[in-house]
């Protein structure tokens, strides 16, 4: 089966030992694919891979033809996307100042533009790659910036601060952790849903029984190459809800879509 996921640490930190032989896998193998997540948000437009990750956002837009597995999911409390600009900018928290500024987003149909979007309607955006987003903002290519995945942990040292952290924002709004990615099965493959999920599952238990031995596989695809940074992504992004959504995972997700339909942003 062909498998999608993000070269973010969270993300090779949970596949690493199922694609290694390092669980059972319970007659199934996998072939990887990995490419940035709005990559893999517009190839699962076109149903291109069995198994893929997903911003949530495009999840919801995709889920006629994708399911959500139980496991793998990228969800948690102060984890969210964080609105950012040059130390000098004139921007702020004051949303009407930033009416006219032209905003880097790491793609249409990521979360992190969905929360953007519920945050403050009918900004100017642009969508760029999420690693040439703080050096563009650095250099005034853009005004300000949409900044996920390890991001938030290295901006000021590209000469940014932060405007608003969106995750802060939902849980104010909703007390709820917030939904930022899935793993989703395409619905043709459903015989293989609930065993899928288990694997996954138990891949991401291993990981985090034996931290070490995804260390190199794990540097070899990261955009941050510092082992502090590293180890808080994977510490921030890979939690219980990785190993199942369960109910409170699932409501999170429930509410996100209700509050889109209701504003007019999913149809």
């Amino acid at each position: 089966m062909t498998l999608a996921f993000s070269p973010c640490p969270n993300d090779t930190f949970i596949f690493h030992a199922m694609l290694h032989g390092l669980v059972d896998t319970e007659g199934l193998s996998f072939n990887p694919y990995i490419h940035d997540v709005e990559d893999l948000n517009r190839n699962a437009c076109e149903g291109r891979f069995h198994i893929t990750k997903l911003s949530i956002h495009a999840y919801l837009l995709l889920q006629n033809n994708y399911c959500m597995l139980d496991a793998g999911a990228a969800l948690g409390f102060g984890c969210g996307p964080v609105l950012v600009a040059r130390e000098d900018s004139v921007f702020n928290q004051k949303r009407d100042s930033l009416k006219d500024a032209v905003i880097a987003i790491p793609g249409e149909y990521t979360t992190a533009h969905l929360l953007l979007k519920l945050w403050f309607p009918g900004l100017h955006t642009v969508s760029t790659r999420f690693n040439a987003i703080m050096p563009g903002v650095r250099d005034g290519v853009y005004d300000a910036g949409l900044i996920i995945h390890e991001g938030r942990f290295v901006y000021p040292r590209y000469g940014l601060r932060k405007i608003v952290d969106l995750g802060e924002w939902w849980e104010q709004e909703t007390g709820m952790p917030i939904p930022l990615g899935c793993i989703a099965i395409r619905r043709d493959l459903m015989e293989h849903h609930e065993r899928v999920g288990r694997i996954i599952s138990e891949s991401a238990a291993f990981a985090q029984r034996n931290p070490g031995q995804s260390r190199s596989y794990i540097c070899s695809h990261a955009q941050e190459m510092d082992d502090a940074v590293i180890r808080e992504h994977i510490a921030l992004y890979v939690n219980d809800f990785s190993l199942s959504l369960g109910e409170e995972g699932m409501k999170a997700v429930i509410i996100l879509e209700e509050m889109a339909r209701c504003r007019g942003i999913l149809p």
